[in-house]
């Protein structure tokens, strides 16, 4: 018999046990400038993306070295991608959803009137994601903190293509994410 316990009755016994997280199972529920802007997202917006990530966190690493040895200790945490944290939408025929992210820029620096609210985003600017189980429910909860957009992709048409959907991506950057639900 193995050693370890990674045999193939196990394996299937434990993914009857927890399944596998699928692609899809995911929602962006909730977008909020907070203060730096006038626009609202809300359900049927949201509804529009195609296609987004958890964010990633790493712990840096402080090396110290003694006697001609590198001692690798944990420092402190970096939310890595949160400089350009994307998500990608399908456009309505309308624009409508496009506009909305295209104010928000607007908001932050608008070229007209060189003005703007391009100071630090406060907290209450936030974007918030949501794991599914097969059954819709929720497995977890994440919530980006200070977010501002960043990029708003370009509006890609073709009068030769067969009818796809027009997609458009937004780039945001946020300070820091924090779970707000685990079952």
């Amino acid at each position: 018999m193995a050693d370890t316990q990674q045999t193939i009755q196990n394996f299937y016994r434990v993914v009857t046990e927890r399944d596998f997280a699928r692609k899809f199972n995911f929602r962006v529920i909730n977008i909020n400038p907070g203060d730096s802007s006038s626009q609202v997202w809300n359900e049927d917006d949201l509804v529009y993306v195609r296609t987004a990530t958890l964010p990633g966190r790493e712990i840096t690493e402080v090396t110290v070295p003694y006697m001609g040895l590198d001692f690798h200790i944990p420092g402190s945490a970096k939310y890595t991608g949160s400089e350009a944290y994307s998500m990608e939408f399908y456009c309505d025929q309308s624009t409508q959803l496009y506009q909305k992210f295209q104010n928000w820029t607007r908001d932050v620096f608008d070229d007209v009137t060189s003005t703007g609210n391009y100071f630090a985003a406060k907290q209450t600017s936030v974007i918030d994601l949501v794991q599914l189980n097969n059954q819709l429910n929720r497995v977890a909860q994440y919530q980006l903190v200070g977010v501002s957009p960043r990029t708003l992709g370009p509006l890609e048409y073709d009068i030769t293509n067969g009818g796809e959907f027009v997609t458009f991506t937004v780039t945001v950057a946020y300070q820091y994410f924090r779970r707000t639900y685990q079952s």
